[in-house]
């Protein structure tokens, strides 16, 4: 009998690492065989500082999975995060190579390749392209294979990473023995494939996705990703705020943030007074509580709507914006966004899995999954992918629209 085939996904943060492992039964449905999150130090905003902690954090989680499933555990899609993640819009051109002038998959390797020929500092490095028009003889198109043509252009937004940070990571990941340095994808790409419609990515869509130590952006427009961005404040910069502001220890800064915390209150419940008794008497108002956490939280927005300038779409986005991640979990946060970036907004949660589907602090984690399963696809697929191309080449390939 054959072993079951699972997909294992990594979502690694700023102080914890959460472990999916789903199965895709005859219907095509996913079935959750494992999940469960397990603490982690020796990362900072994203960003592996201490190769060797992380790597322990790595090998407990490979144990537990093993345990869960009953198989060895090797093969895992993972996330970057930091704000060390840069992009830049670059361009690519070549000939067609075939004698009948039609345009092959050799052809968009070979141009997707020419479009990263640009000039890097030595400690940055080449995460992937992400294509965003094709054009054949001038004429722009969204799929070029199959058609008729001399030159073959593209262009791109290219995605680029911190070498040393990077580096990190992967060592971290090979130390413990997984297999997956050739499949590591933005956090926020991951997340918008689980929260994301395609309608809402033609139209033209930001993603915000508030974890712990950063808050990662991405844009969509005409089914492309048009801009990516870290932000380096995040969830934990609230806490922090709430500690300093409240005079009080961080874990009950934290505890006060999810129980009482709020973007925005009446002017009835800002003259509330919460009273927290252990380990010591604490008294504040919500509206102090609420001051600090509404002038943190808009100062991601400003963050955010600085990014959207950059590309012209800030107030520009018909599908609006969509706020995942643990950080959106906080009430009042969509009318603050709305408020804050005039534009729609809500509240993005991933999709296809059951008992995980309503907590948007999932959302990187059930996108991995999704986007392994993409890849596999495109991986089992001959006419998609040679043997030559790369897992890696692969995977941005697939974002292809």
């Amino acid at each position: 009998m054959a072993k079951p085939h699972f997909i294992t996904s990594l979502d690694i943060g700023t102080s914890s690492i959460k472990a999916l492992v789903v199965q895709q039964n005859p219907n095509s449905e996913l079935e959750n065989i494992a999940f469960f999150q397990k603490p982690v130090s020796g990362i900072r905003r994203g960003i592996v500082i201490n190769v060797q902690e992380v790597t322990r954090a790595l090998e407990d989680v490979q144990e537990e999975m093993e345990i869960q499933t009953g198989q060895k555990i090797n093969s895992v899609y993972i996330n970057i995060g930091g704000s060390h993640i840069f992009c830049t819009s670059s361009e690519g051109k070549v000939a067609v190579s075939r004698a009948d002038k039609q345009v092959s998959e050799e052809d968009i390797d070979r141009v997707l390749e020419d479009a990263k020929t640009f000039s890097l500092s030595p400690n940055k490095e080449i995460l992937g392209v992400f294509p965003r028009n094709f054009i054949v003889d001038g004429e722009k198109v969204k799929e070029a294979v199959g058609m008729k043509g001399v030159r073959l252009e593209v262009e791109a937004l290219v995605v680029c990473v911190f070498s040393p940070y990077f580096k990190n990571l992967q060592q971290s990941i090979l130390n413990s023995g997984f297999q997956t340095t050739n499949d590591i994808i933005p956090s926020a790409i991951a997340a918008a494939r689980a929260v994301l419609s395609p309608r809402q990515k033609e139209l033209g869509v930001a993603l915000l996705d508030i974890g712990e130590g950063t808050s990662s952006l991405a844009v969509f427009e005409e089914g492309s990703v048009i801009h990516l961005a870290v932000l380096p404040v995040g969830s934990a910069n609230i806490t922090h705020d709430i500690a300093i502001g409240l005079r009080t220890d961080i874990d009950i800064a934290e505890r006060i943030k999810k129980e009482f915390g709020s973007c925005l209150i009446s002017k009835k419940e800002k003259r509330e007074k919460i009273e927290i008794k252990e380990p010591e008497p604490l008294v504040f108002t919500r509206k102090i509580l609420n001051n600090i956490i509404e002038a943190r939280v808009s100062q991601i927005f400003e963050e955010m709507n600085k990014e959207l300038k950059k590309i012209s779409k800030d107030s520009l986005l018909p599908a609006g914006i969509v706020l995942t991640g643990g950080g959106a979990k906080l009430p009042g946060i969509v009318r603050l966004a709305k408020r804050e970036l005039r534009l729609p907004c809500k509240i993005g949660r991933p999709h296809g899995f059951v008992g995980l589907d309503k907590d948007p602090g999932l959302a990187t984690i059930c996108g991995l999954t999704l986007m392994g399963l993409d890849l596999e696809g495109a991986e089992s697929s001959p006419s998609m992918v040679g043997e030559a191309v790369s897992r890696v080449k692969n995977f941005f390939k697939s974002l292809i629209p």
